[in-house]
């Protein structure tokens, strides 16, 4: 079986193998969520052919053909070995182009039942883009408060809630760049289309963002949901808000350290700065998470209107409470 369909269709199927036809830098900046990458070119390869295809399409076409063979001869096994034939294999390259053509015909005669994607991933971004237009009809409850309060570790511990700071691989400020590379923002995207388009519950707890985290930027209709959302204020001892800040931030490198104080110098003085720095030197970690603290709690804007105060310092008990807003709502 061999068909073509258009991304809203594509969706409906329950494939036991997505199939990303595209090279592995391409799949690496973003793919649609759970495919896996048989690439009909490799990266090399991609950009050859590429660079060909603009003098001699022909030759291209030939050269490309025998890339795609030799890698599918080896590609062929990974699959047959992991997929019995027969399985729905679901496939797509960038604009459903003769990548994925090329694959599909092969999986096709080899007896898998194979569907492909109509235009491809970027199909997949229109879908996406015009998703990202339409008003969300969730009821968001945003956890608000200061640096460390805590707000996270609720998040991750609750039912229907949204973590974006992890799906963002950012702890939200200056100092937020400690757990690696963030994902582009495509990656970002797609991870937020498909937490939302599959969720069916009326509320959805969620941290309070600004639009930007990191270098990634909220799709302007969950930020507006987010406005309108409840705020939940988070409070919490000023002493485990410096030991939770001391547990993660510990280990960071000192030139990131000083990467990110250049980050703020704008906003604090030379003097604050200079002891700021002087208490890093001295391995006084504990005098630099409280002075950032200081400075942090000044700049946060605290929502206009509040909804719920939280007592964070018992997390437990605080989650308890939380999850009695579910129940009420």
């Amino acid at each position: 079986m061999y068909k073509e369909v258009d991304f809203q269709k594509f969706l409906t199927y329950d494939f036991e193998l997505l199939i990303d036809a595209r090279s592995p830098r391409e799949y690496t900046h973003a793919h649609i969520k759970n495919a896996k990458n048989y690439y009909a070119l490799n990266d090399d390869e991609f950009e050859e052919i590429g660079t060909l295809y603009k003098k001699n399409k022909g030759l291209a076409k030939i050269k490309g053909a025998s890339y795609i063979c030799k890698n599918m001869s080896y590609h062929i096994n990974t699959i047959y070995n992991a997929y019995k034939i027969g399985s729905l294999v679901g496939i797509y390259c960038a604009r459903g182009g003769k990548r994925s053509k090329a694959i599909a015909l092969i999986l096709a005669e080899l007896g898998y039942r194979v569907v492909r994607l109509e235009g491809g991933y970027k199909a997949y971004r229109s879908y996406v883009s015009a998703f990202f237009q339409k008003e969300l009809k969730i009821d968001f409850l945003c956890l608000c408060g200061n640096t460390a309060s805590g707000k996270s570790e609720l998040i991750d511990s609750l039912p229907y809630a949204l973590n974006l700071e992890k799906l963002a691989n950012h702890q939200g400020s200056s100092f937020g760049k400690i757990y690696g590379k963030q994902p582009s923002q495509k990656a970002f995207e797609d991870e937020l289309f498909y937490f939302l388009k599959n969720y069916s519950y009326k509320i959805c707890f969620i941290e309070a963002e600004s639009r930007q985290i990191g270098n990634l930027t909220l799709p302007l209709n969950l930020y507006n949901a987010m406005q309108k959302g409840r705020k939940i204020w988070c409070e919490c001892a000023l002493n485990l808000r410096v030991e939770r800040i001391l547990k993660i931030y510990a280990h960071i490198e000192k030139s990131y350290f000083y990467e990110c104080v250049e980050k703020i110098s704008p906003y604090i003085s030379k003097d604050f700065k200079t002891i700021l720095c002087q208490n890093y030197e001295n391995n006084d970690l504990k005098s630099c998470v409280l002075m950032l603290i200081k400075y942090y709690d000044r700049v946060y804007k605290k929502p206009q209107k509040i909804d719920f105060y939280l007592n964070n310092d018992n997390p437990k008990q605080a989650k308890e409470k939380l999850v009695k807003l579910i129940l009420q709502a």
